[in-house]
């Protein structure tokens, strides 16, 4: 199977003016949703660690999971941000094995982030409270430059 790369935000839809007022003549053109992954263990992240994920400038994160094949300790948390302190994303969330899904709370300042990434290109870090031995990926999907 063959991968095609593009270098900027893609849109799809086959209306794209509107023209009248029901469907079919009224613009229909969306962005198309993005994902990264990446591996990440309990033992790994405990000082906080940059994933290979990097988010594009102006970009809007629709979701954060993690897949884990082995729970993080039941004491122990994750968190998610854009720098060494990491946790300008996702303050915490417990690992379980299996799926898990994490977003910014009621925080106005994480909200904020996850709608608008802002000028620059973020890397994504994640740090554990203590070791263990968690194992698993994160997934972030957003749509690239939804802002710009």
């Amino acid at each position: 199977m063959s991968i095609t790369t593009f270098t900027g935000p893609i849109k799809a839809g086959n209306v794209l003016n509107t023209t009248g007022t029901t469907p079919g003549t009224i613009k229909n053109v969306g962005f198309v949703a993005m994902a990264q992954t990446a591996s990440i263990t309990q033992a790994g992240t405990v000082t906080a660690y940059a994933t290979s994920i990097v988010i594009p400038a102006q970009s809007h994160i629709l979701n954060i999971q993690f897949l884990n094949t082995t729970a993080w300790a039941t004491t122990n948390t994750l968190s998610v941000g854009t720098s060494a302190t990491a946790n300008e994303l996702v303050a915490s969330v417990a690992l379980i094995q299996g799926q898990v899904s994490a977003g910014p709370g009621t925080d106005a300042t994480r909200t904020a982030l996850w709608s608008n990434t802002g000028t620059t290109d973020i890397v994504i870090y994640v740090k554990s409270t203590n070791t263990g031995a968690g194992v698993g990926d994160i997934i972030v999907r957003y749509i690239q430059a939804e802002n710009a």
